[in-house]
């Protein structure tokens, strides 16, 4: 029976729900994590993963405080220290860390890297790996839920945490619903190898069709975004890559420089949030919770949030003696990060929709507004400490 019950069962052991595997272990908490594939090991040489995450600085304190952080560094990222966005080169606008007396604003890290780092101290801190398995079946238990499981298990926990993603096992399970679109626009991802250093510096510029981003990684390797049409994402995906680079060069700003392509992907841009995040016994983290425009890199941001969150509101119930799984004690949770995920997706939102718009004045107000960020002073440091998480 030890070995089927648990205090919590996290559904998905991605980058956000190994993060509350290990946190909460750490708390004593009996943890088991149910994910459908193993990372696979890192190896130094092998090509960066296509996906990459713009860790900010609270996240890597999250991580630091999880003893996870120093096995990134021992396999790969890199930090950025400035953040520079423009439509008109007019208008031009730069956060750096310096201006916060920060070393660093982030860290762009591969997710197969921090994933696999989470991986291993999952297992250190004796977190019950069950994998590969996937959730078929979600059951009111004993005050509390049981899990069956596509390989004939089943197990039974006090609390259960979908951190499964955004087309989430556990939400649908629970019957808990979702508000959301698609936006008009989707992504593309382009792994380049660069002639010079790519340097520390990671840059935006808003055009008509979309935005198009710069992320700096490890050596002289770095990580090109391509918002678009749909179709013409599409059309984009379907190039040889020979062929893709000559597009990049022909949309991309000059100051990328010269450079070879050596893997591209694509995905639609989707905006997703939970009607709620829990019901007694279970609650929702991270992409099952809440997707977002990736704009500016806060998805994994706001999941690390969410962690943090629902780490301490677990610890401090249970120090008072409090049941700790108990939907009070949860929505103690929810109301923090609700409000927050909300106002960070209205915000992405504001950006999309205002910066998507071609009518000459808005252009002209925007790109105003873009100068007078630039010049905030004050209200630019918080702005940018309040996307950091600090």
């Amino acid at each position: 029976m030890q070995d089927s019950h648990f205090d919590v069962v996290i559904v998905g052991g991605g980058m956000v729900g190994a993060a509350l595997a290990c946190g909460l272990a750490q708390q004593q908490f009996r943890v088991a994590v149910i994910e459908r594939a193993e990372p696979a090991a890192f190896e130094a040489s092998q090509e960066p993963d296509i996906r990459i995450s713009a860790i900010g600085a609270s996240s890597v304190a999250l991580l630091k405080q999880l003893a996870v952080w120093s096995r990134v560094q021992a396999m790969r990222c890199a930090p950025y220290r400035k953040l520079e966005t423009w439509e008109w080169q007019s208008a031009h606008v730069t956060f750096d860390a310096a201006s916060l007396g920060l070393p660093e604003l982030g860290y762009m890290v591969e997710n197969c890297v921090l994933q696999r780092a989470l991986w291993e101290k999952m297992q250190e801190d004796g977190v019950t790996l069950l994998c590969p398995a996937s959730l078929q079946e979600l059951q009111p238990h004993n005050a509390g839920w049981q899990l069956a499981l596509d390989n004939g298990s089943v197990i039974t926990a006090r609390l259960v945490v979908g951190a499964d993603g955004a087309n989430s096992r556990v939400r649908q399970l629970a019957g808990i619903g979702v508000h959301g679109w698609n936006y008009a626009q989707s992504c593309m991802l382009i792994s380049v190898e660069c002639e010079h250093d790519t340097g520390d510096a990671t840059w935006q510029q808003f055009t008509p069709a979309g935005p198009r981003a710069f992320l700096p990684l490890f050596d002289r390797r770095a990580s090109l975004v391509w918002y678009d049409a749909p179709a013409r994402i599409r059309q984009l995906q379907s190039l040889p890559l020979s062929q893709l680079e000559k597009e990049v060069h022909a949309n991309f700003p000059a100051r990328v420089g010269r450079f070879q392509v050596s893997a591209a992907a694509s995905f639609p841009l989707v905006r997703r949030h939970a009607t709620r995040y829990v019901m007694p016994g279970l609650a929702l983290v991270g992409d099952a919770a809440h997707t977002i425009n990736p704009l500016a890199g806060q998805g994994v941001n706001l999941g690390y949030r969410d962690v943090d969150a629902l780490i301490n509101t677990l610890v401090e119930a249970r120090s008072q003696a409090q049941l700790w799984s108990s939907l009070p004690v949860l929505q103690r949770y929810h109301r923090q990060r609700y409000t927050d995920n909300l106002l960070m997706q209205g915000g992405m939102d504001l950006f999309y929709f205002t910066f998507s718009n071609a009518l000459p004045p808005l252009r002209f107000a925007r790109n105003l507004g873009l100068i007078a960020a630039e010049n905030a002073g004050m209200l630019k440091r918080k702005a940018l400490r309040y996307a950091l998480g600090l």
